[in-house]
């Protein structure tokens, strides 16, 4: 049973802000997936990715978090960095399950459709292998975007996983369903052209971020 603290809430709450404002254009759903595996209870490695589907009507196609700066023109690196501090947002979402005594999660997708958002926390054993990476990447694209595994490569991937899946003892998901109360930006992500404001450049508002980041831990030092 999941226990949303105030705290918990406010995270949730700063991880749709992250989410809102780095996925550019006019979107009507989102599916993202992060793991996140400790080494030896102190070295965190893991994952993130996310696709999103843009509005229209025809030749609709889901767009990779990591497309999009090719895509929609945008500066890689420094858009990037938005990125990483998404996935620290659900890191800290993660230590705070930790500090209110709850199972900590290996895994978690968030999926915003039909102005709902769900968070799905799985407790999968991750080794953090690049196999397995691959393989889980596979099946959580037919899983959740219905994406059918495409050549030999990704139908055996896919295969394997389910082959593990059903040998494993797996320990059932959890899940948090809501209403999306913020409002959505659009086309907010923008860098260097002359028609904007200092601050909706990418790099001004990764340093504020990072500025946020700093004071944060001034203010709240670990014991």
């Amino acid at each position: 049973m999941i226990n949303n603290t105030k705290k918990i809430k406010e995270i949730y709450e700063n991880i749709q802000k992250k989410l809102f404002y780095i996925v550019p254009g006019k979107w009507d759903e989102l599916h993202l997936y992060s793991s996140i595996i400790e080494r030896l209870g102190k070295i965190q490695i893991g994952e993130m990715y996310f696709y999103f589907m843009p509005k229209g009507i025809l030749k609709r196609k889901y767009v990779n978090v990591y497309e999009v700066p090719n895509k929609y023109n945008i500066e890689e690196e420094e858009y990037l960095k938005l990125v990483e501090l998404l996935y620290d947002e659900i890191k800290d979402l993660r230590e705070e399950f930790k500090k209110s005594g709850q199972k900590p999660w290996s895994n978690i997708t968030i999926s915003i459709k039909n102005e709902r958002i769900t968070y799905e926390f799985g407790y999968d054993n991750l080794l953090g292998g690049q196999e397995e990476y691959y393989d889980h990447h596979i099946y959580w694209r037919k899983k959740y975007l219905n994406i059918d595994p495409c050549g030999k490569k990704e139908n055996k991937a896919y295969k394997k996983y389910l082959i593990n899946l059903k040998q494993n003892n797996h320990i059932k998901n959890e899940t948090y369903m809501t209403g999306i109360y913020l409002k959505r930006q659009v086309n907010v992500v923008k860098y260097d052209t002359t028609d904007i404001t200092k601050d909706e450049r990418v790099d001004y508002l990764v340093e504020q971020e990072e500025n946020k980041k700093i004071v944060n831990q001034i203010l709240s030092p670990k014991l």
